[in-house]
């Protein structure tokens, strides 16, 4: 087995993320005799599978040759036939992967199916750096619901904005740009109503070669404006527009006939309950959410048990003062028993900005 080779699979895979839902982002290489003779990734649903695109580029050349795939083959017939029977017939004599598929549909039977071909099978090159690209794919096939992903951004006191409520921008250049990689790669963008009667922002991906991800909005009572650029935009990505019973039907009617999709959820202290929105985007396929929006809705999302990772940027600035708002809203704790923890995992700068990652420690 040679790393180099897994590390150009996975560097091929990192291309789909973000676009794949709800399969995993794959890459593959088959080499033979020290050099690769073919490349693939899976690009989107229903097109061809990572394996799939890699022989096709190998060709006849392929009989022989070993695969290198950062997700075991699938075994079954989905959308497309399984890469298993790709595999075989092909002729490849070793099959290399990263990690298992944890998806009952394959957990086993791809390795399996292999071998009984006679197909030599090794697993776990490179599975530490795999199973950072397949967090979110994981987490969606072991509990139905999205990775979310929450990026806030404060001064070095935890400020949002000043008193006066100017927020544009605390962090510099170099941050705002990986917040639009950060876009690029999920398959949601939630914001707040209060953010989006604030700041009216766009939710794109202002990245050449970019796409953008579904625009979804929290709106307990329907206060989104029809001509919110996030409704009205050019954006094929569209916009899902999350209310509860509280929203005058009015206003639902308005926003569906500007374009919006609308849905009732249940609620949860008068907001939209979040739990409840994690569960319907995972039924509808969604990996990865990123959560953009203000203190309150920062605080709800921690609440409600849906926030996997924390991405903190912070700024080298002070704003002061009792007035200006927090980084996160709700309730305080009254006791440092009660705080909640967290695992910091990585600490890196962007310009003269920090960013912090960090993942909510279990509670038991």
């Amino acid at each position: 087995m040679s790393a180099r080779f897994m590390r150009a699979a996975l560097h091929l895979a990192r291309r789909g993320v973000g676009r794949t839902a709800p399969n995993p982002p794959v890459g593959a290489v088959v080499v033979k005799e020290g050099a690769v003779i073919g490349r693939g990734y899976h690009r989107a649903a229903g097109l061809p599978h990572a394996e799939v695109e890699a022989l096709a580029e190998a060709g006849d050349a392929a009989t022989g040759a070993d695969l290198y795939v950062t997700l075991e083959p699938c075994a079954h017939h989905g959308r497309t036939p399984p890469c298993t029977e790709a595999i075989i017939r092909a002729g490849i004599r070793r099959v290399i992967y990263a990690v298992a598929d944890p998806d009952p549909k394959v957990a086993g039977r791809g390795d399996a199916q292999l071998q009984e071909a006679g197909v030599a099978v090794e697993r776990g090159l490179l599975a530490a750096e795999a199973e950072d690209l397949y967090e979110a794919y994981y987490k969606h096939r072991l509990t139905g619901t999205p990775l979310g992903v929450l990026k806030l951004a404060c001064t070095l006191d935890g400020k949002v904005a000043t008193a006066a409520g100017e927020s544009r921008w605390i962090t510099g250049e170099s941050a705002r740009k990986h917040v639009h990689r950060l876009r690029n790669e999920s398959d949601a963008v939630l914001v707040g109503v209060g953010t989006v009667l604030a700041d009216d922002p766009q939710l794109t991906t202002r990245l050449r070669g970019g796409r953008d991800a579904l625009r979804v909005i929290a709106d307990s009572r329907g206060r989104t404006p029809p001509t919110a650029r996030a409704v009205a935009g050019k954006s094929r990505a569209g916009c899902l527009i999350a209310m509860t019973n509280a929203a005058p039907p009015e206003n639902l009617a308005a926003l569906r006939a500007a374009g919006a999709e609308v849905v009732t959820l249940p609620a949860r202290e008068g907001r939209v309950d979040l739990a409840a929105l994690w569960r319907m985007l995972g039924e509808r396929g969604l990996l990865s959410v990123l959560i953009e929006g203000g203190p309150e809705l920062a605080a709800g999302a921690m609440e409600a048990g849906v926030v996997d990772k924390l991405l903190l940027f912070v700024a080298p600035s002070i704003i002061g003062g009792n007035e200006a708002p927090p980084v996160l809203g709700g309730r305080s704790v009254e006791r440092l028993a009660d705080a909640r923890r967290l695992d910091i995992r990585r600490v890196r700068r962007f310009g003269p900005d920090l960013l912090i990652e960090a993942c909510p420690c279990s509670r038991d």
